[in-house]
């Protein structure tokens, strides 16, 4: 009853016709509208009146979130790939979302497919009345036109509604307790770059995928524990591994970092932490795209050189040389040398390692 008198008390212009003219005829409105009929339903309207003035290239180059893009960024956001991109770990890391409260169910990311169309029946009919009401909205003018285009959202979003109701989507509670029991072979294989390449659910060569396991250490490190039967417990052993050989020497800061997010510490925190340990003061923004970034993909990289070193070992012969500056036989690869299109083998002599620490000294 209350939305229903402040739709009336609006009085609006629909013969106006462009979202500036609009836009002067609502501020108008407002200076002449007492204080005490402001509220949230009344400013949803007067936007709406606005932004429905605009075409649909208009309102993206203004970047105009409309009730049915709110719908899909509000789905993507709180979808397990949406908060598993965005989460840290600690108070604000999915691990505990999930650990702390079992009945957190998170949407998963939908799409409509042209086989969900004929595949289900009442989709079909709400796509074929979408197309009609396309085409009354496009003939239609003032009031009707924006009535039809909320009629539009509102069906558009029924179409999610309908395929769940025939395709209920996987949910995300209990994430840790399904990827530790899940099958997590690994399906390892060379491409045409010589570039080593996993298949299997989870690979150690993709950072994204690193970026997740770390977010969700805790909660993944507690489900796996004394689980021999899964895994799901071997691909921890395997990732604490891969962290110590990676970090721990030649990365010790960024071995402390780890070792503080882990532990559900927050980047402020860690910031002095880490000032008092080491003299240098990073930003919190500095420190979050190490732990989201260059961490993953210094880890992603050693465990493709140890493949790359175990496979030219036991599956394939490969081409070896000793670097010229630490004496060290390394696999003649990319992983290990730089490339130099003008020596015999195709690689310089000094292996990464040297070069990248003989460049550092040159910057410091």
């Amino acid at each position: 009853m209350e939305e229903n008198e402040n739709k009336s008390s609006i009085k609006l212009d629909y013969t106006i016709k462009t979202a500036e003219e609009r836009s002067v005829f609502v501020q108008h409105l407002i200076e002449n509208t007492p204080p005490a009929q402001f509220n949230e339903k009344y400013i949803e309207i007067l936007s709406d009146y606005i932004i429905f003035a605009m075409d649909k290239k208009e309102r993206k180059e203004r970047n105009i979130l409309t009730e049915n893009r709110m719908v899909t960024v509000n789905k993507r956001e709180t979808s397990y790939q949406g908060l598993a991109e965005k989460f840290e770990n600690g108070e604000d890391g999915l691990s505990n979302l999930i650990h702390e409260d079992k009945n957190t169910i998170l949407t998963p990311k939908v799409s409509i497919t042209a086989a969900d169309v004929e595949e289900i029946p009442p989709l079909k009919d709400l796509r074929e009345a979408i197309e009609i009401i396309k085409a009354q909205e496009k003939k239609a003018t003032g009031k009707r036109k924006y009535l039809l285009k909320k009629q539009l959202i509102e069906m558009c979003q029924q179409q999610y509604i309908i395929k769940n109701e025939y395709k209920p989507p996987m949910y995300g509670s209990g994430t840790a307790r399904s990827i530790i029991k899940a099958d997590l072979n690994d399906i390892y294989s060379m491409d045409v770059n010589g570039e080593p390449v996993n298949k299997g659910l989870i690979s150690f060569f993709n950072p994204k995928h690193l970026s997740a396991l770390l977010c969700n250490y805790s909660a993944l490190k507690e489900e796996a524990y004394g689980d021999f039967v899964h895994d799901g417990y071997y691909m921890m052993e395997d990732l604490d591994n891969l962290i110590e050989k990676t970090l721990k020497d030649n990365y010790p800061l960024y071995y402390d970092l780890l070792i503080y997010k882990i532990d559900g510490r927050q980047n402020a925190e860690i910031q002095l932490l880490i000032d008092a340990k080491y003299g240098i003061k990073h930003s919190v923004e500095y420190l979050s795209s190490l732990w989201r970034n260059k961490i993953p993909k210094l880890l992603a990289e050693q465990a493709k050189k140890d493949y790359l070193i175990w496979h030219y070992t036991t599956q394939e012969y490969g081409k070896w040389k000793r670097c010229s500056k630490c004496g060290e036989i390394k696999l003649a690869h990319n992983y290990f040398f730089s490339i130099n299109k003008t020596s015999k083998d195709g690689f310089y002599s000094i292996c990464k390692t040297c070069r990248n620490s003989k460049n550092k000294k040159k910057g410091d």
